[in-house]
């Protein structure tokens, strides 16, 4: 494999700038560098594709399991979501299936954050102190100016009476909505002292 487009003449490579070099006056260390780059993309690139069958072939073989066991036993395998766990007889792999929801909130957030800043309007001067600042850090928007879904939906955690912050949390829990999904499977070994270990197929994490 070459880096140079198949449109380059013969005889010429093609630069970063995009420039026609005659490949005698290219030194030999910078082509050696550029087929050694070109070799490991190509390798990698085969890599991709296996893993990408991979993935294929694992969904589809988990989804034709479920389905089996659903037949067989009249009983749905995995949680309301769409996660499955699947442990080998011995134990000593499991395969899980995820299933993660990407959600946004709606207009009604924003009725959320006008009652809860009545609430800490009320409450800066008295004891819950901490209180208004979590709440203040919860509906700051994070590095892309996107609103941490995670902050605001712990807010739903306190254990507070106060009957508009119980009205902000419904509407909170009114505002959240779906917005799509993603599904991942991750593998596990079971090491020597019994705690599962993933199996990475990250080049990084092997």
């Amino acid at each position: 494999m070459s880096s140079t487009s198949a449109n380059t003449p013969a005889g010429y490579r093609t630069n970063a700038q995009g420039h026609l070099i005659p490949e005698d006056k290219i030194k030999p260390i910078d082509q050696a560098r550029d087929a050694l780059v070109s070799e490991i993309v190509a390798r990698a690139l085969e890599e991709r594709e296996r893993l990408r069958a991979f993935k294929t072939q694992a969904y589809a073989d988990i989804a034709a399991f479920v389905s089996l066991s659903a037949e067989q036993y009249r009983v749905a395998l995995g949680g309301e979501k769409g996660n499955v766990t699947l442990l080998s007889f011995d134990g000593r792999y499991k395969v899980i299936r995820a299933m993660q929801e990407t959600i946004a909130f709606d207009e009604r957030l924003q009725a959320a954050k006008e009652l809860i800043d009545i609430c800490v309007a009320d409450w800066t001067n008295g004891a819950r102190a901490e209180i208004v600042v979590i709440v203040q850090d919860a509906f700051r928007v994070d590095a892309t100016g996107k609103i941490r879904t995670g902050s605001i939906l712990a807010l739903r955690r306190y254990d507070i009476k106060d009957a508009r912050w119980l009205q902000a949390m419904d509407a909170i829990s009114d505002a959240v909505q779906v917005v799509g999904s993603k599904s991942y499977i991750r593998i596990y070994e079971r090491d020597v002292n019994g705690k599962y270990q993933p199996i990475s197929l990250d080049l990084a994490g092997i």
